[in-house]
């Protein structure tokens, strides 16, 4: 399984020395989004079909899609191979694996993750759903509101995806009925409440046919909403970031010692991608943990020095005082402090065969911080259709998702994950194998960092 869920903010690092041009770079808008629902829903026709209807495919991969049209029998180009590929996915007519794919229109660029809709692959779709600003919950018209549109809805929710789609798919089958149509989002809109998702559309497709997936179709003039293309487009996500607490984990400092380029001789910066808030010359920053306090001397980005940064920005720091800082250490504002400490509560989702019982010792990563974690106790599981916690259990099986302590070798600086879902977010790493375990979200902080305490370096 992919890392992805706790080091998303720690991939990309950044040079202070300019580009060639000295032309600014506009930000990229790139959506991610995952689909999920349950089996022979349609997901990765959905996906072929979003990729084969807006021109995104090459050449060669047209060509892949023809050649294995035998493979699903009929002779018939058959969409969801443009996702599903293992053999096994393709023999089965389902989704294993999460399979990722990119693809661009004039307005944004996208990143989409197809995920399982099996109960016994949850973890997958946890791992998928992990980054997103949207999900996709498909619905067979035919079938309607099953167990597993509850089940991936809630996760949608536990994960703090911010936007959701429902696309009733398989329209063309129920004969494009409207009654059906309201019949689905009523009984959608009756559990909608209790769930932290305040943007939901529902959207009437036919993934197979393409109707209202790229373009609008003119069999449902009852439906006066955008295209699923259409939404994914110009759904508002520029708001989803949080900007109010400055977070930048250090992932490495940045001594270039060019002897070409006497400026950069005692160049020394920091570099990373912020995980939260703004950051600008001359604001006062706090090293955690320490306590150390200076200001921010020059913003780094490719294109050279800037005025202002902003999650999920990566960016170098310059700072004004020569402050010892390593990896895993981070940076932060002066307002709107985050927690700090060793005892941590944590929902988790557990992906190994083995299960989780309490007294294991593992590796916790957090953002660029990686230290040794034991499971204290397992305080409830919790069911996964409504949310609820359940009685305390001996362990946690795979798939499980449940409430655990911890308590880590080094302390951590964090916010909740329902602030800040990169501050948030760790991985549970088992020491012999490297195996990642589990994808955890870290509960608030019962005590947050204190200024008065620290040692001002000014």
């Amino acid at each position: 399984m992919s890392a992805s869920f706790a080091t998303s903010v720690t991939e990309p690092v950044v040079s202070p020395i300019s580009s060639a041009s000295d032309v600014p770079v506009p930000p990229i808008d790139i959506l991610r989004f995952n689909t999920c629902g349950s089996v022979d829903d349609g997901k990765s026709t959905l996906i072929g079909r979003l990729l084969y209807d807006s021109k995104s495919l090459m050449e060669d991969q047209l060509e892949a899609l023809q050649r294995s049209a035998d493979l699903t029998g009929g002779g018939q180009i058959n969409l969801a191979n443009l996702t599903d590929g293992l053999r096994a996915e393709r023999e089965q007519g389902i989704t294993i694996d999460v399979a990722y794919r990119y693809f661009a229109t004039p307005r944004r660029k996208f990143i989409i993750a197809d995920t399982p809709g099996h109960v016994q692959y949850t973890r997958n779709m946890v791992t998928g759903a992990s980054n997103a600003n949207l999900s996709i919950v498909l619905v067979d018209a035919r079938a309607g509101v099953i167990e597993q549109s509850r089940r991936h809805t809630c996760i949608a929710s536990l994960l703090r995806i911010p936007h959701l789609v429902v696309a009733i798919n398989k329209m063309d089958l129920v004969g494009w009925s409207e009654a059906r149509f309201n019949e689905i989002r009523a009984e959608f809109e009756k559990f909608l409440p209790r769930l932290a998702i305040k943007d939901v559309k529902f959207i009437p497709i036919s993934a197979l046919n393409g109707d209202n997936v790229v373009t609008l179709s003119d069999k449902t003039p009852w439906y006066v909403g955008p295209s699923l293309l259409g939404h994914l487009e110009t759904v508002h996500i520029a708001s989803d970031w949080n900007l109010q607490g400055f977070r930048f984990p250090v992932q490495w400092v940045n001594r270039p010692n060019n002897p070409t380029d006497a400026s950069l001789h005692d160049f020394r910066g920091f570099s990373g991608q912020i995980a939260g808030g703004i950051v600008r010359p001359g604001q006062q920053v706090m090293v955690l943990p320490g306590g150390l306090t200076t200001r921010v001397k020059e913003v780094h980005t490719l294109n050279g020095p800037v005025e202002e940064a902003f999650c999920p920005q990566s960016v170098t720091l310059l700072l004004e005082h020569d402050i010892d800082i390593s990896r895993g250490q981070m940076i932060i504002g002066m307002d709107d402090l985050p927690g700090a400490g060793s005892d941590l509560l944590a929902k988790v989702c557990w992906m190994h065969p083995r299960a989780l019982v309490p007294g294991r010792k593992f590796l916790l990563k957090h953002t660029t911080l990686t230290t040794q974690a034991i499971v204290s106790e397992i305080t409830h599981r919790i069911d996964i259709t409504t949310l609820e916690p359940g009685p305390a259990p001996a362990g946690l099986e795979l798939n499980d998702i449940g409430e655990i302590r911890l308590r880590t070798a080094k302390p951590l600086v964090y916010d909740g994950y329902h602030a800040n879902r990169l501050t948030g977010s760790f991985i549970l790493i088992e020491p012999g194998t490297h195996a990642t375990v589990a994808a955890g979200m870290l509960l608030p902080a019962k005590s947050v960092v204190k200024p008065d305490d620290a040692d001002f370096v000014i």
